[in-house]
């Protein structure tokens, strides 16, 4: 049976409730841990002391100032992770999509092509013009693939939403390779930022996309039990009182507001709104009340693993976070699209 069709909880009492807190203090807990981690691990080894010093301002040391550098790149694994969990959960309840994710589904790709656009064609060098233009492209790149998922028979659905990500997203990388291939001065950069990471964070950039990523999140949690009511169908989702369209635009409007700002500073990230979801339906279920918050957590999470380890197992150099996520993130893809029961395109 699909995860998004809904079914009576038998874990609907307090008692589930109580289990459900305690599991998502343990993802916090769990998330303060990788913190710490990500603060005092990296290509340069560092001490308790150089990390309690630059936590204090004091930066005496070589350390110290590295410890200074990974403070803003945790906060933002942690802000950019828990966006993409929002936003995957968010997709893939509006769509019913298993398959649903930001980066599957062209989003990301999309917002990306478009601050390239904007940065070669346009002379764009303001972080709050990238999240403009980021937002445009992933609201675009989401209602074109949509749209060409919805055509044919059975309507959008999850294979052939897949298969209309996939063609847009190689479609979309091909015209920004061709826009940034001319532009040897942007050329490095663009390729860079491309791949996806958190690398060079500051609280500055940080401080700039955060109005755009609480006004997503905002609109992510007033949209909860609107998920739930999409989950059940859009005849019966109509049938108790809810505006389908109207659920449906607003909760899509939290996702690529999370979805283009993320991207603006830390370019596409991929596969965290696909791993993330189905790891926390384990513990919640279907109900996006306690899935959105365990998604944000889950989220965070992962991207900041991902960052500790492409750290570690390059040194002295560095993988960036975007292709660790991808690393873990393409099995699961795989395994779950074997696991559909799809009998047509």
């Amino acid at each position: 049976m699909s995860p998004f069709v809904a079914k009576p909880d038998p874990f609907s009492g307090r008692g589930f409730v109580v289990s459900r807190s305690v599991t998502l203090i343990g993802l916090l807990v769990i998330l303060s841990v990788l913190c710490l981690g990500s603060v005092a691990l990296g290509t340069r080894e560092v001490s308790w002391r150089e990390i309690f010093s630059a936590m204090q301002g004091n930066l005496k040391t070589v350390g110290e100032a590295a410890v200074a550098m990974r403070i803003p790149r945790t906060v933002l694994a942690v802000i950019a992770g828990g966006a993409l969990g929002l936003a995957g959960t968010v997709m893939q309840g509006v769509t019913r999509n298993p398959l649903a994710d930001p980066g599957i589904l062209g989003v990301n790709i999309g917002a990306s092509f478009f601050v390239v656009v904007g940065l070669a064609w346009f002379g764009m060098d303001q972080i709050q013009t990238y999240v403009w233009m980021a937002i445009l492209g992933a609201a675009l790149t989401a209602a074109f693939v949509y749209t060409i998922g919805s055509i044919g028979r059975g309507g959008a659905t999850p294979l052939k939403l897949a298969l209309a990500g996939a063609a847009t997203s190689a479609a979309l990388s091909c015209f920004t390779i061709a826009v940034v291939l001319p532009r040897n001065d942007i050329a490095g950069g663009a390729r860079s930022w491309q791949i996806g990471g958190v690398g060079g964070a500051t609280f500055e950039t940080i401080l700039l996309v955060s109005p755009f990523l609480l006004a997503g999140l905002a609109i992510t949690v007033v949209t909860a039990r609107k998920l739930n009511s999409l989950a059940l169908g859009d005849d019966l989702a109509a049938g108790l009182g809810e505006n389908v369209a109207l659920a449906r635009g607003a909760a899509g409007l939290g996702a690529i507001l999370l979805c283009g700002a993320t991207t603006a500073i830390c370019g596409p990230i991929g596969f965290v709104g696909l791993v993330v979801p189905h790891f926390c339906r384990l513990f919640v279920g279907v109900d996006h009340r306690w899935l959105l918050p365990f998604s944000a957590v889950g989220g965070a999470s992962l991207l900041l693993l991902a960052d500790i380890v492409g750290r570690i197992l390059a040194r002295p150099s560095e993988l960036s976070v975007g292709v660790v996520t991808a690393l873990i993130g393409a099995p699961f893809f795989i395994w779950i699209v074997r696991r559909q029961r799809v009998r047509e395109l």
